[in-house]
């Protein structure tokens, strides 16, 4: 194991397991897809790329402690239609390099700027999750040239961070599978994927990836009201009106006081881990919602 590698795993062991059990769901991928290696200033990057290429081209960001098979749920739906370029995010779980710079700098959109110049993309529309939600808007504020619309799911740095619930998370650690499988159930609230058998393989690599992977300890960094009235291209956001990690309903009402624009969805009884999304998030990529 690299000494990258051993930054963010318990163990060599470790970055076999999740990475075996990653690649495994690249095997259930459903669409025709290109997967990429893109040289950038963090060390290499790799995307999962499906849909046409002429269709409008979109960047998808995952959240923490997670990788591109996070839209497993969703391509089926988006690919047809768009030309989606999931993006492993440096220092997490996935493909790309093991590189952490500190948040809030401006090493992740030089990243950014690297991976869509690899891509030979000037211009994207941007999706993202959670984390990968705060790094869209991270982008989208300081290269608001490059972004034509922004759609963000339970999108971190906007509302409050319920500090209560990572300390419960912290403490279950110490509990064997139990406190995994109860961790896992504090990050996706009240939301339920029954039947759903590509989500259950998600929640199962969520548990392998709290067994192995060293999650990220720094605080995310919260937008000022200044900051995200800076988002003047379309704006979408949808969160869960039961996540016990994020307050999203300050999510909401900051945004529709800072970016008035925007279109906000709270979905009352969703978790963190929002149900299944691809319907707005496709009429709202292609243009025609």
């Amino acid at each position: 194991m690299s000494a990258g590698y051993a930054d963010i795993y318990r163990s060599p062991a470790g970055v076999d397991v999740v990475l075996g059990a990653y690649r495994q769901l690249l095997d259930e991928w459903p669409v025709p897809h290109e997967r990429l290696r893109l040289p950038t200033r963090e060390g290499d990057t790799f995307v999962l790329a499906s849909g046409p290429v002429e269709a409008p081209p979109v960047l998808a960001l995952h959240g923490s402690m997670s990788n591109a098979s996070a839209w497993l749920p969703q391509i089926a739906a988006l690919a047809p239609h768009l030309r989606v370029l999931a993006v492993d995010m440096i220092g997490e779980p996935g493909l790309s390099a093991p590189a952490r710079p500190r948040l809030g700098s401006e090493a992740y959109p030089r990243w950014l700027d690297d991976v869509l110049g690899g891509l030979g993309l000037p211009r994207v529309a941007m999706l993202g999750v959670s984390l990968g939600g705060w790094l869209a808007v991270d982008y989208a504020t300081r290269r608001p040239g490059r972004v034509t619309r922004l759609a963000l799911l339970a999108p971190a740095g906007i509302g409050r961070r319920k500090v209560e619930v990572l300390a419960q998370a912290i403490l279950l650690r110490h509990f064997g599978d139990w406190g995994r499988h109860r961790t896992l159930r504090l990050a996706i609230g009240g939301t339920r994927f029954d039947g759903d058998e590509r989500a259950a393989a998600l929640g199962e690599f969520a548990l392998l990836a709290a067994e192995h992977f060293k999650p990220r300890m720094e605080p995310i960094p919260t937008f000022d009201d200044d900051t995200l009235a800076q988002l003047t291209m379309p704006v979408l956001a949808i969160a869960g009106g039961r996540d016990l990690m994020l307050d999203s309903h300050q999510t909401r009402s900051r945004l529709e006081h800072a970016v008035p624009h925007a279109t906000v969805t709270l979905l009352p009884e969703a978790g963190h881990l929002l149900p299944d999304q691809s319907g707005p998030v496709l009429r709202f990529l292609s243009g025609t919602g």
